[in-house]
């Protein structure tokens, strides 16, 4: 029997987000990794204090590579995973990519340069989902230079949807990440899919809504939601209006068997 590939689950909670939020988000990840045999790693720390926090998110391209994972899932904090949501890189082959429910059209949003021209499928990704094995690192490859005044002129290559500039929440250097990792998948030709595709293919339409996530509101509405959310009833099925159930998700490890880590 081969041995069992090697899963991490990462998120990002750098300067204490919102503890109100991860006291309900964290335990449904804690969950989720056991479930699927992944370590938990919770980026706590900032290694580029003078970027956008969002930028901390490409500290798991350095820490892929060290910790030899088969299989790298990043979720944003402000993101529920339903109990019964299962291992998404079972349906996955180590050559493609993959992310949340949908994509962006590249040039609604985006600039797009030579490698977007080149690539030609225009692309544009939301990144509070990841998924990528380790052949495709290069997913989170970090920019060159990692500098504020490299990433602010990258910046102004994004423009905000009507959406979002109606939000009040939003501005273009918070997608920062949405372009970079969409900018990876163009330069580096990776192969991409949407858990949604994979959910139509084997005719689960019910999976994508097990994962929640909304960017449109602050901090203190997206707990409100959550929680509605969270005790609303019936269940199954989710995409039918509620999860019903209730907070915290149930457990079946504590949480010291669970490794939660960050980076040194």
């Amino acid at each position: 029997m081969a041995a069992k590939e090697k899963i991490v689950l990462y998120t990002l909670a750098v300067n204490n987000y919102c503890p109100e939020m991860t006291a309900i988000t964290f335990p449904l990840m804690e969950y989720y990794a056991d479930k699927i045999g992944a370590e938990f790693v919770v980026i706590r720390d900032r290694k580029w204090p003078d970027l956008p926090p969002v930028m901390e998110k490409f500290q798991v391209h350095e820490m892929a590579q060290k910790n030899g994972a088969d299989w790298h899932i990043y979720l944003d904090a402000d993101t529920l995973v339903h109990p019964d949501f299962f291992d998404i890189t079972a349906l996955l082959t180590k050559d493609t990519t993959c992310s949340g429910i949908s994509s962006d059209f590249t040039p609604m949003r985006f600039a797009p340069d030579e490698y977007f021209r080149r690539d030609g499928r225009f692309i544009g990704k939301g990144n509070w989902c990841a998924v990528f094995s380790n052949w495709c690192l290069d997913y989170y490859q970090p920019p060159d230079p990692m500098t504020k005044d490299h990433i602010m002129e990258l910046a102004r290559n994004i423009r905000l949807t009507t959406a979002e500039g109606l939000s009040g929440v939003m501005e273009n250097h918070h997608l920062i990440d949405d372009y970079l990792v969409s900018r990876n998948l163009a330069r580096y030709g990776l192969k991409h899919t949407l858990i949604g595709e994979l959910a139509m293919k084997i005719n689960r339409p019910d999976i994508p809504a097990m994962l929640w996530h909304q960017y449109l509101h602050d901090a203190e509405k997206k707990v409100e939601m959550m929680k509605q959310l969270l005790t609303t009833p019936p269940l199954p099925p989710p995409q039918q209006g509620g999860w019903g159930i209730g907070i915290p998700a149930p457990r079946v490890v504590v949480a010291e068997e669970v490794a939660i880590e960050t980076p040194a």
